[in-house]
């Protein structure tokens, strides 16, 4: 019953905001479109990471997964003539760099958040030179119309809606690790070897290799949003296409507690708030008002809050980025 009460009143909040934002002149259904787009890859990165971090490991490395899936995503949709062909290479190479990041979390006992810096600062470099190796452009690459990944048009009260199957597939995802975690007995034993990997091993059940599995999952999940930005948002890549999106999902998994229904509540918060941003940054009367940078930084704003005021509420796995050393 109290869980019923807090989504009416966030759903009551959010609608009244909706309509404040209308009276000023923005258009609802805009802000939807665009805040589902900006939501996609948060919450397809956070839910993935959620069960990943739920099973003892720490990836921080999000945002350089991004970065490299959306340049070889790109890549992939060119050679294969196909968006999806491009988000499949995406969400493997996404996969593989987890899956390295599980072996070093494991097997090598290596310290998780220096392997996650080291992915991002990797991605920085690798990037850039990736797309003059290829291209022989610096910077950015713009691919054919023809292979990028369409978004679906809908009629809404006479009004066209764009919408990705892939955010359908987001909200999908995060509902089906949510029943896995609490409902079948895998989800069991994930949550048990992040609170007592040693129990876990007692048992039977090879702990190195749930964790690298799990790895693994968010490195594709990760790989997903990083291909999705490229090939079915913004229509390309840049070197600097992740601006930090890969922190912000990390956001939105402290923020909610390793919970990936919740991870899904926070990144649509951050995707709406971007969405709100860009909507301010260009809409007659109000731009002229507010000062350009500070509404392009709101989501950066609202991710610092939102972890001030919930982190300290959450409680994590004990063993939560603690290489397990088996006796």
């Amino acid at each position: 019953m109290k869980n019923i009460v807090k989504l009416f009143i966030a759903l009551s909040t959010f609608l009244t905001i909706l309509a404040v934002l209308a009276v000023a002149g923005l258009s609802p259904l805009s802000l939807m479109e665009a805040a589902l787009l900006a939501m996609t890859p948060l919450a397809l990165a956070a839910v993935g990471e959620a069960v990943n971090q739920k099973g003892g490991v720490s990836n921080i490395g999000i945002d350089g997964i991004f970065l490299i899936t959306a340049a070889v995503a790109v890549l992939g949709a060119e050679d294969f003539g196909s968006g999806y062909t491009g988000m499949l290479v995406g969400a493997a190479v996404g996969g593989f760099l987890g899956f390295v990041h599980g072996l070093l979390s494991t097997y090598a006992k290596a310290n998780q958040i220096v392997a996650g810096i080291g992915l991002n600062i990797f991605s920085y470099g690798f990037v850039p030179y990736f797309l003059m190796a290829v291209w022989g452009f610096p910077g950015i690459r713009v691919p054919p119309k023809e292979v990028l990944v369409p978004l679906r048009v809908l009629s809404i009260a006479g009004a066209s809606f764009r919408l990705s199957e892939f955010s359908i597939l987001a909200v999908v995802l995060a509902a089906l690790l949510h029943f896995t975690l609490y409902r079948t007995p895998l989800g069991l034993r994930i949550r048990a070897c992040g609170e007592s990997p040693e129990a876990v091993d007692v048992a039977g059940i090879g702990v190195y290799r749930l964790r690298i599995t799990l790895s693994t999952l968010g490195g594709v999940t990760a790989g997903l949003g990083g291909a999705f930005m490229s090939l079915a948002w913004f229509g390309g890549v840049v070197k600097e296409i992740s601006a930090g999106r890969g922190f912000i999902a990390l956001a939105c998994v402290v923020a909610s507690g390793l919970e990936p229904l919740l991870s899904l509540g926070f990144a649509f918060i951050f995707g709406f708030s971007e969405a709100l941003a860009y909507a301010v940054a260009i809409t007659p009367g109000i731009k002229e008002v507010v000062p350009y940078h500070l509404v392009l930084s709101t989501p950066y704003i609202v991710t610092l809050a939102i972890v001030a005021v919930f982190i300290g509420k959450r409680r994590f796995p004990k063993s939560l980025g603690q290489p397990y050393v088996k006796d």
